[in-house]
């Protein structure tokens, strides 16, 4: 099926308008690095709500292209498939990637199957939720293809600033990044010269300025990327919203029982700093753990982690005991039954972090936050209001914040009687259409003065031929 007929597949299934009305309502596409089915991160997990959430506005139709590749196979004829996702819901197999640029090295394939799609919707506003494996030229190729289109960029970490990852922390002993330039990133890759970094930084700056907004879920990240050489006054903090269903109650707690289940909620990575919790956990004394507690770690991806971590985590966990419960990986949906077991969320990250969908989880579900004290985790979790910090990837202070909850039993509930509800789907949509509204209305503006000055340099074209010197 071509990217024509996907689009008009997509479109026809929307109610049609009012008799007699000749507007339509106004499409948004979401464009984002991977779809949930396949890869359950925040970032992926954000922009589907969004999805969702827009769709739901009156006034408002949404539709979400996500990038996909190994080991999903691509369709022969075309890069553009759904895979029975479900309506409005498009693939595009992109697998020719420079990660050091950011850059997609198969640019004739862009512009056959990826701009076509996008051509054929007519969308009335793009927001890209990330570049990552579709390359940082798409917003050129879309804003050359439909250049009075407003293109919003949503960033969700640091990855145009640093190469590491895009984690902004240093490659000997993951240490914390302050300011990225290209000598501080040389001495984190000393293979690649300064000069390279440079390039990389105009590269990544001549796309990212083509848009026309950007919108980060926390102040944090917009304070990075305007240090990096961004304009603040395109910005626009709105936080992530969440699809709500099922609130899950406290857990029942037995005669003269505490809210000892602490759990962890994500990738298995280095960065997540769950080393840092399970030798945390393992180093609780005995008579405060006590034999009820216990660490819940819910996450996968830990067999594509170095295997030097590897060995280093498998060693932790060995030496905890059974401290540590390992449950593996889940789905978004599942998220709900999981946390009906736990009364503490733990987010051990070692590295800044913007705003994790899993605060906001937690907090829709009443259950505090153990947190490091940097980045958007210190943004979002205050502490000793709804939850708690610790000194970044401190083993010892995280122990005493662990003992601290265990030995002080009112100390939940004082918590959680602060936490404030996030924001679900709906309502961060509706920022979102404020911003696209205004760009909408600022793009109006500018087409009509166009014209006007276009008609007035006519008429005195006009005259200037009437009456010669």
């Amino acid at each position: 099926m071509t990217g024509k007929e996907l689009a008009k597949k997509d479109v026809a299934k929307k109610e049609p308008a009012p008799k007699g009305s000749t507007a339509r309502d106004k499409r948004v596409l979401i464009i984002s690095h991977g779809h949930p089915t396949f890869s359950l991160g925040g970032a992926e997990v954000a922009s589907y709500n969004l999805f969702n959430g827009i769709h739901d506005l009156p006034g408002w139709e949404s539709f979400y292209l996500a990038r996909v590749g190994p080991p999903v196979n691509r369709h022969k004829d075309s890069a553009l498939m759904s895979l029975r996702q479900k309506e409005r819901e498009i693939l595009y197999y992109a697998n020719d990637y420079d990660h050091f640029r950011c850059s997609n090295k198969n640019l004739p394939g862009l512009r056959q199957d990826f701009v076509r799609y996008v051509v054929d919707l007519q969308p009335d506003v793009i927001n890209f939720h990330h570049f990552l494996g579709l390359g940082v030229e798409t917003i050129f190729a879309l804003k050359q293809a439909l250049p009075r289109v407003p293109i919003v960029v949503t960033f969700h970490e640091y990855l145009s600033i640093c190469h590491h990852h895009g984690q902004m922390v240093k490659t000997s002993r993951n240490t914390l990044c302050y300011k990225s330039s290209p000598a501080e990133c040389t001495n984190c890759f000393p293979h690649i010269p300064e000069s390279q970094f440079f390039k990389r930084e105009a590269f990544l700056k001549t796309f990212l300025e083509m848009a026309d907004y950007y919108i980060s879920p926390s102040e944090f990240l917009i304070d990075r990327y305007v240090e990096w050489g961004l304009p603040r006054e395109k910005f626009r903090m709105i936080e992530n919203g969440l699809t709500v269903e099922d609130i899950v109650p406290p857990r029942p707690l037995p005669k003269a029982g505490r809210r000892n289940r602490f759990g962890f909620f994500g990738q298995v990575t280095e960065f997540k700093g769950l080393h840092v919790l399970v030798e945390a956990v393992s180093r609780v004394s005995e008579k405060d753990w006590g034999d009820d507690s216990a660490l819940m770690i819910f996450g996968g991806n830990l067999e594509r982690q170095p295997e030097a971590f590897q060995k280093k985590f498998n060693e932790l966990t060995e030496k905890a005991g059974n401290r540590v419960r390992f449950y593996g990986s889940y789905r978004s949906s599942e998220l709900p039954s999981l946390m009906k077991d736990v009364d503490w969320l733990i987010i051990p990250s070692i590295w800044w972090e913007n705003s994790p969908v899993v605060i906001q989880e937690a907090f829709l579900h009443g259950r505090p936050i153990i947190a490091s004290n940097i980045g958007g985790m210190a943004e979002k979790v205050t502490h000793n209001v709804d939850g708690l910090h610790f000194r970044n990837a401190s083993v010892e202070d995280l122990v005493d914040r662990l003992t601290d909850v265990l030995r002080t039993p009112d100390l939940w509930d004082r918590l959680r009687a602060r936490i404030k509800r996030p924001i679900d789907r709906r309502e961060c949509a509706r920022r979102h259409s404020e911003v696209f509204d205004a760009l909408l209305a600022g793009k109006a503006s500018e087409e009509t003065s166009a014209r006007a000055v276009s008609a007035q340099g006519t008429q005195v074209l006009d005259r200037a031929v009437a009456q010669p010197l």
